[in-house]
């Protein structure tokens, strides 16, 4: 896949971009460079490898898991303007 010249003005223009046409041109090349990276990634064969969570296999030193602050939501309930069956009411921003 390649961009056009009139694809990234208009990509430009979506995103309310002012950009003259020398720059248009320097990010199409740039744009089409990184599209063509992406075919080749995707061109590369790769049944049979398993999936890495990280590129080292490293193991993760975690620390213990242990409760460091007490239950105060019955505090903030108490305190809020709105709730209701334990959620706090906001108001209506989007209609």
């Amino acid at each position: 896949m390649s961009l056009t010249l009139e694809q990234v003005r208009r990509i430009a223009d979506l995103a309310r971009l002012e950009m003259p046409d020398a720059e248009a041109e320097a990010t199409r090349v740039k744009l089409n460079g990184i599209f063509s990276l992406i075919e080749q990634m995707q061109a590369v064969d790769t049944s049979g490898v398993e999936p890495m969570s990280h590129p080292q296999e490293l193991s993760q030193r975690l620390r213990e898991d242990r409760v460091s602050e007490s239950d105060r939501r019955d505090d903030y309930q108490r305190i809020a303007p709105q709730t209701e069956s334990g959620l706090y009411l906001v108001p209506k921003v989007i209609e």
